[in-house]
Protein backbone atom coordinates (compact mmCIF):
# COMPACT_ATOMS: atom_id res chain seq x y z
CA UNK A 1 0.00 0.00 0.00
CA UNK A 2 1.98 3.01 -1.26
CA UNK A 3 -0.56 5.31 -2.92
CA UNK A 4 -1.81 7.30 0.05
CA UNK A 5 -4.18 10.23 -0.22
CA UNK A 6 -2.50 13.54 0.59
CA UNK A 7 -3.92 15.86 3.25
CA UNK A 8 -2.70 19.42 2.90
CA UNK A 9 -1.91 21.28 6.12
CA UNK A 10 0.07 24.25 7.36
CA UNK A 11 2.27 24.50 10.42
CA UNK A 12 1.23 26.26 13.63
CA UNK A 13 3.84 27.47 16.05
CA UNK A 14 2.08 27.25 19.41
CA UNK A 15 0.40 24.52 21.43
CA UNK A 16 -2.20 24.96 24.15
CA UNK A 17 -5.91 25.70 24.41
CA UNK A 18 -5.57 29.37 23.61
CA UNK A 19 -3.58 28.69 20.45
CA UNK A 20 -6.09 26.02 19.39
CA UNK A 21 -9.00 28.43 19.87
CA UNK A 22 -7.20 31.00 17.72
CA UNK A 23 -6.84 28.40 14.96
CA UNK A 24 -10.54 27.56 15.12
CA UNK A 25 -11.43 31.25 14.81
CA UNK A 26 -9.61 31.13 11.48
CA UNK A 27 -12.04 28.39 10.39
CA UNK A 28 -9.36 25.70 10.57
CA UNK A 29 -8.87 22.52 12.61
CA UNK A 30 -5.79 22.30 14.85
CA UNK A 31 -3.96 18.99 14.96
CA UNK A 32 -0.73 17.20 15.76
CA UNK A 33 1.46 14.49 14.28
CA UNK A 34 3.31 12.38 16.84
CA UNK A 35 5.10 9.05 17.09
CA UNK A 36 8.50 7.46 16.41
CA UNK A 37 11.63 9.27 17.49
CA UNK A 38 10.87 12.40 15.46
CA UNK A 39 9.55 15.56 17.06
CA UNK A 40 5.82 16.18 17.10
CA UNK A 41 4.48 18.47 14.38
CA UNK A 42 1.76 21.02 15.15
CA UNK A 43 -0.55 21.72 12.21
CA UNK A 44 -3.83 23.21 11.11
CA UNK A 45 -6.01 22.13 8.19
CA UNK A 46 -9.22 22.80 6.30
CA UNK A 47 -12.11 21.02 8.10
CA UNK A 48 -13.82 20.33 4.78
CA UNK A 49 -10.91 18.16 3.62
CA UNK A 50 -10.87 16.28 6.90
CA UNK A 51 -14.65 15.76 6.91
CA UNK A 52 -14.63 14.43 3.34
CA UNK A 53 -12.29 11.59 4.31
CA UNK A 54 -13.99 10.97 7.65
CA UNK A 55 -17.26 10.16 5.87
CA UNK A 56 -15.59 7.21 4.14
CA UNK A 57 -15.66 3.75 5.73
CA UNK A 58 -12.47 2.71 7.49
CA UNK A 59 -11.15 6.24 8.04
CA UNK A 60 -9.16 5.27 11.15
CA UNK A 61 -7.58 2.34 9.29
CA UNK A 62 -6.59 4.48 6.29
CA UNK A 63 -3.06 5.79 5.90
CA UNK A 64 -2.39 9.27 4.55
CA UNK A 65 0.49 11.51 3.66
CA UNK A 66 -0.01 14.76 5.54
CA UNK A 67 1.82 17.49 3.64
CA UNK A 68 2.82 20.23 6.06
CA UNK A 69 4.21 22.98 3.86
CA UNK A 70 6.16 20.57 1.67
CA UNK A 71 7.17 18.11 4.39
CA UNK A 72 5.26 14.83 4.01
CA UNK A 73 4.48 12.56 6.93
CA UNK A 74 3.02 9.06 6.60
CA UNK A 75 0.30 8.79 9.23
CA UNK A 76 -2.78 7.03 10.56
CA UNK A 77 -5.64 9.07 12.08
CA UNK A 78 -5.80 8.24 15.80
CA UNK A 79 -8.38 10.58 17.31
CA UNK A 80 -10.79 13.30 16.24
CA UNK A 81 -12.48 15.53 18.79
CA UNK A 82 -15.86 17.05 17.93
CA UNK A 83 -17.78 20.12 19.03
CA UNK A 84 -20.52 19.00 21.46
CA UNK A 85 -23.21 21.06 19.71
CA UNK A 86 -22.30 21.32 16.02
CA UNK A 87 -20.48 17.95 15.83
CA UNK A 88 -17.79 19.64 13.71
CA UNK A 89 -14.20 18.39 14.10
CA UNK A 90 -12.23 20.63 16.47
CA UNK A 91 -8.95 18.70 16.82
CA UNK A 92 -7.23 15.80 15.08
CA UNK A 93 -4.35 13.55 16.13
CA UNK A 94 -2.25 11.64 13.61
CA UNK A 95 0.19 8.81 14.42
CA UNK A 96 3.39 8.75 12.38
CA UNK A 97 3.93 5.21 11.01
CA UNK A 98 6.19 3.04 8.88
CA UNK A 99 5.50 -0.38 7.37
CA UNK A 100 6.65 -2.04 10.60
CA UNK A 101 4.74 0.10 13.10
CA UNK A 102 2.36 -2.11 15.10
CA UNK A 103 -1.09 -0.54 15.23
CA UNK A 104 -4.56 -1.41 16.47
CA UNK A 105 -7.23 -0.48 13.95
CA UNK A 106 -10.86 -1.26 13.13
CA UNK A 107 -11.37 -2.90 9.73
CA UNK A 108 -14.81 -2.64 8.07
CA UNK A 109 -16.66 -5.91 7.43
CA UNK A 110 -18.15 -6.82 4.06
CA UNK A 111 -20.56 -9.73 3.57
CA UNK A 112 -20.64 -11.67 0.31
CA UNK A 113 -22.54 -14.57 -1.30
CA UNK A 114 -25.85 -13.79 0.40
CA UNK A 115 -27.59 -15.55 -2.50
CA UNK A 116 -25.77 -18.79 -1.55
CA UNK A 117 -26.95 -18.75 2.07
CA UNK A 118 -30.02 -21.04 2.35
CA UNK A 119 -31.06 -19.31 5.57
CA UNK A 120 -31.37 -16.00 3.73
CA UNK A 121 -32.99 -17.32 0.56
CA UNK A 122 -35.92 -18.71 2.61
CA UNK A 123 -36.51 -15.37 4.26
CA UNK A 124 -34.04 -15.37 7.15
CA UNK A 125 -32.55 -12.12 8.41
CA UNK A 126 -28.85 -11.27 8.60
CA UNK A 127 -28.22 -9.86 12.08
CA UNK A 128 -24.94 -7.94 12.06
CA UNK A 129 -23.31 -7.72 15.47
CA UNK A 130 -20.09 -6.05 14.31
CA UNK A 131 -19.75 -3.84 11.25
CA UNK A 132 -16.00 -3.63 11.91
CA UNK A 133 -13.43 -5.88 13.55
CA UNK A 134 -10.57 -4.47 15.61
CA UNK A 135 -7.22 -6.03 14.71
CA UNK A 136 -3.56 -5.70 15.59
CA UNK A 137 -1.19 -5.58 12.63
CA UNK A 138 1.81 -3.87 11.09
CA UNK A 139 0.88 -0.64 9.31
CA UNK A 140 2.20 -2.10 6.07
CA UNK A 141 -0.24 -5.03 6.29
CA UNK A 142 -3.51 -3.27 7.13
CA UNK A 143 -6.27 -4.94 5.07
CA UNK A 144 -8.90 -2.82 3.35
CA UNK A 145 -11.74 -4.98 4.67
CA UNK A 146 -12.69 -8.22 6.39
CA UNK A 147 -14.69 -10.38 3.98
CA UNK A 148 -17.34 -12.71 5.43
CA UNK A 149 -18.53 -15.54 3.15
CA UNK A 150 -22.15 -16.43 3.92
CA UNK A 151 -22.27 -19.46 1.59
CA UNK A 152 -24.13 -22.43 3.06
CA UNK A 153 -25.33 -20.71 6.23
CA UNK A 154 -28.74 -21.75 7.58
CA UNK A 155 -31.16 -20.06 9.96
CA UNK A 156 -29.62 -20.20 13.42
CA UNK A 157 -26.03 -20.25 12.13
CA UNK A 158 -23.55 -17.59 13.24
CA UNK A 159 -20.20 -16.32 12.01
CA UNK A 160 -17.53 -16.07 14.69
CA UNK A 161 -14.06 -14.59 14.41
CA UNK A 162 -12.66 -18.14 14.33
CA UNK A 163 -14.55 -18.68 11.05
CA UNK A 164 -12.75 -15.77 9.38
CA UNK A 165 -9.43 -16.13 7.61
CA UNK A 166 -7.42 -12.97 8.29
CA UNK A 167 -4.31 -12.08 6.28
CA UNK A 168 -0.98 -13.30 7.62
CA UNK A 169 0.24 -11.15 10.49
CA UNK A 170 -3.22 -9.71 11.20
CA UNK A 171 -4.70 -10.79 14.54
CA UNK A 172 -7.95 -9.84 16.31
CA UNK A 173 -7.38 -7.56 19.29
CA UNK A 174 -9.89 -9.56 21.34
CA UNK A 175 -8.26 -12.89 22.18
CA UNK A 176 -10.14 -14.10 25.26
CA UNK A 177 -13.32 -15.18 23.45
CA UNK A 178 -14.57 -16.34 20.07
CA UNK A 179 -16.88 -13.39 19.44
CA UNK A 180 -19.81 -13.32 17.02
CA UNK A 181 -19.71 -11.05 13.98
CA UNK A 182 -23.12 -11.91 12.52
CA UNK A 183 -25.89 -14.50 12.62
CA UNK A 184 -28.88 -15.54 10.54
CA UNK A 185 -32.17 -15.21 12.38
CA UNK A 186 -35.62 -16.58 11.63
CA UNK A 187 -37.92 -14.54 9.38
CA UNK A 188 -39.66 -11.76 11.30
CA UNK A 189 -43.12 -13.02 10.31
CA UNK A 190 -42.48 -16.47 11.78
CA UNK A 191 -41.16 -14.98 15.02
CA UNK A 192 -44.25 -12.78 15.34
CA UNK A 193 -46.60 -15.71 14.65
CA UNK A 194 -44.88 -17.87 17.27
CA UNK A 195 -45.09 -15.04 19.81
CA UNK A 196 -48.79 -14.61 19.07
CA UNK A 197 -49.41 -18.35 19.53
CA UNK A 198 -47.62 -18.28 22.89
CA UNK A 199 -49.74 -15.32 24.00
CA UNK A 200 -52.92 -17.15 23.02
CA UNK A 201 -51.86 -20.20 25.04
CA UNK A 202 -51.16 -18.09 28.12
CA UNK A 203 -54.52 -16.25 28.18
CA UNK A 204 -57.40 -18.39 29.58
CA UNK A 205 -60.72 -18.42 27.73
CA UNK A 206 -63.90 -17.10 29.37
CA UNK A 207 -65.17 -20.68 29.83
CA UNK A 208 -61.94 -21.77 31.46
CA UNK A 209 -62.01 -18.76 33.76
CA UNK A 210 -65.61 -19.48 34.86
CA UNK A 211 -64.82 -23.14 35.47
CA UNK A 212 -61.88 -22.19 37.65
CA UNK A 213 -64.11 -19.89 39.73
CA UNK A 214 -66.73 -22.62 40.23
CA UNK A 215 -64.12 -25.12 41.37
CA UNK A 216 -62.79 -22.58 43.82
CA UNK A 217 -66.28 -22.04 45.25
CA UNK A 218 -66.91 -25.75 45.79
CA UNK A 219 -63.76 -26.03 47.90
Amino acid sequence: MSDFAVLEATARDRAGKGAARAVRKQGLVPGVIYGSSDASVLLKMDPRILSTHMRKAGFFATQFHVDVEGSKHRVLPKEVQFHPVTDDPIHVDFLRVTDRTRVTVEIPVRFENQEDAPGLTVGGVLNVVRYAVEVVTAAGDIPDEVVIDLSGLEIGDSVRISNVTLPEGVKPSITDRDFVIASIGAPTQIVQEEAAEEDDMDVPTIAEDDAAKEEGGEE
